[in-house]
């Protein structure tokens, strides 16, 4: 989808969100005998485009996890730059969606979604789909049972995600110790698959605006305005997220990076106004190699790093993905067992390498809705959520920008490095 495409998709999307959700409010004040047929047509519209999204999930993840894990292997093997790159990418990943499954509990502990407007919302979801109410929490021994699929078809044809991902982790990196053109063919095939179902789910997005309208009329006539307040809630507290990342991106470069504060403060300027304007990693890595430059990083480290960051690195992607899984938990009132954490925090790990090189519509659907089914709830809400994606993502693409250069300096910190000249005025004499 051209970058045009889709930033007039997303604000058809985002339009269709804003006007369903206040048609739908004026309706529920309105006791006319036209309200119910059509708010029972609207959720018959809403319904079909939401199974339509929901068909593609499962071979879409098993396709962009199975090609994820190859591509990263085979880039590991290229040297020992890329090497140290791939590990410092698990680790900040792996950090980040431990930050995700302790920050967003605490923010809805100090700021909790109003009990009044959440069990609105329950209500007008219920309407959308009977289906979509949390599974009871299973034992502990049943969950660690379930890890392991004895058929994974079962597994996905009931949406049991957790084994279906361990499934495909296991298999990707069986791919990985065959020969080479086996293992090229069979990659082949997924990359294949993955490409087929872009193409679907393009079409699903492209009708996206009347399946979002249709949605958030049916869900405001049931909510009444407290949707419009939960969605902001929303809004703020994952952008909250993507904002934390981005000031932590400031310890990584100066701790272990070993670029002066204000080095990495001027010359992160160019990159954070790319990012904010475009939404884009990729369109942000030439702002992000000058920077790196002006940072005295060596090319040769800046070459390799900055271009496998943005194919392979999504730092704020398990952080906010687990937010907003969790946030649905919150909302529907679901407490997740600690095993189920667990596994939806790893999910939130794993699922970040699933989102490479996709537009933020289809990478936040496919990221997030495995740690959704992991905790226990309904993926149904990830269907409006996705229309306010646009004030987040711009906190996603921000965080991300920033951490990709912190991370390039923290694999270069072993060589002696100065910052340029012109970014590094010479101090005043001492009197």
């Amino acid at each position: 989808m051209a970058k045009g495409s889709s930033t007039r998709n997303t604000v058809a999307i985002l339009g269709a969100l804003i006007g369903g959700l206040l048609l739908g409010i004026a309706a529920a004040g309105i006791d006319a005998p036209w309200r119910d047929p059509v708010t029972r047509a609207a959720l018959v519209v809403g319904g079909l485009w939401l199974d339509a999204l929901k068909m593609t999930v499962i071979p879409l993840i098993v396709a962009l996890l199975v090609t994820g894990i190859v591509g990263s292997a085979e880039a590991a093997r290229a040297g020992g730059l890329a090497t140290r790159s791939i590990l410092w990418f698990v680790v900040v990943l792996s950090a980040s969606a431990i930050f995700g499954g302790v920050m967003m509990p605490a923010l809805l502990t100090i700021f909790p979604l109003p009990q009044s407007a959440a069990e609105a919302l329950r209500v007008g979801l219920a309407s959308v789909d009977a289906g979509a109410t949390a599974g009871a929490v299973p034992s502990t021994a049943d969950f660690l049972r379930s890890i392991i699929p004895p058929n994974v078809i079962a597994a996905a044809a009931e949406d049991k995600i957790l084994p279906v991902v361990v499934f495909t982790a296991i298999f990707g990196f069986a791919m990985t110790r065959i020969e080479a053109k086996p293992r090229k063919a069979l990659a082949g095939f997924f990359e294949a698959i993955a490409e087929t179902m872009l193409v679907m789910i393009g079409w699903v997005l492209w009708v996206a605006p009347v399946g979002v309208f249709a949605l958030a009329f049916a869900v405001s006539a049931g909510a009444g305005a407290a949707a419009l307040g939960a969605i902001a809630h929303y809004v703020l507290l994952i952008s909250s997220l993507g904002l934390l990342i981005v000031i932590a991106s400031y310890g990584v470069a100066v701790i272990f990076g070993r670029v002066p504060l204000g080095v990495f403060a001027r010359a992160m300027v160019a990159p954070q106004a790319v990012a904010i304007s475009t939404q884009s990693s990729l369109a942000s890595l030439p702002a992000m190699l000058t920077a790196a430059k002006e940072m005295g990083i060596r090319e040769t480290s800046a070459d390799v790093t900055l271009p496998l960051a943005v194919a392979l690195f999504r730092a704020t992607g398990p952080a906010m993905n687990f937010g907003v899984a969790f946030y649905v938990a919150h909302w529907f009132g679901v407490e997740p067992s600690a095993l189920q954490m667990v596994a939806a925090i790893a999910l939130a790990s794993v699922m970040s390498y699933s989102a490479v090189s996709l537009p933020g519509q289809i990478s936040f659907v496919t990221s997030i809705a495995p740690i959704a089914l992991a905790l226990g709830v309904p993926i149904e809400p990830l269907a409006l959520l996705v229309a306010v994606e646009t004030i987040p993502d711009i906190f996603r693409t921000l965080g991300n920008v920033m951490m990709d250069v912190s991370v390039t300096a923290a694999v270069d910190r072993r060589f002696d490095r100065k910052a340029a000249p012109a970014h590094t005025p010479a101090r005043p004499p001492t009197e």
